[in-house]
């Protein structure tokens, strides 16, 4: 696991907590979504958004990978409009039993951020289905 600076953690924090929100994820479900210890409450999420870093844990690290994935994935496959990432996210999709990608990840904890990043990219894709040759 690769060890970041302090500013480096930040960027991270503030890129998730954008990606997040630019998702309409509520407060709650990112608590939940991030791996936060057991007992986070929504309101340090304010914190993640000014001046405090992701905890460092890898838990949380892991799925911070997962999230950044998905969000790298939706900008190559919709690079002359950044809305249609968020959108794509929120509508039904025929491979999550008609959930949306969000619902899929909010209710399907790592599983389900690895379900919508494999759906979307198909270069992690072609690793998981290597991996199980």
């Amino acid at each position: 696991m690769v060890t970041l600076t302090l500013e480096e953690r930040l960027v991270l924090t503030h890129t998730i907590m954008e990606l997040l929100d630019s998702w309409g994820m509520d407060a709650g479900d990112q608590v939940n979504v991030l791996g936060l210890p057991e007992g986070t409450r929504t309101r340090m999420l304010r914190r993640y958004r000014e001046d405090t870093p992701l905890p460092d844990d890898p838990v949380v690290m892991d799925r911070a990978e997962h999230l950044l994935g998905i969000a790298e994935a939706l900008r190559t496959t919709y690079p002359r409009n950044a809305k249609m990432g968020a959108h794509w996210m929120k509508r039904p999709h025929r491979r999550f039993q008609n959930r949306s990608p969000l619902a899929t990840i909010v209710n399907g904890g790592r599983g389900g951020l690895i379900a919508v990043r494999a759906q979307l990219d198909c270069a992690y894709a072609w690793e998981l289905t290597d991996a199980r040759s």
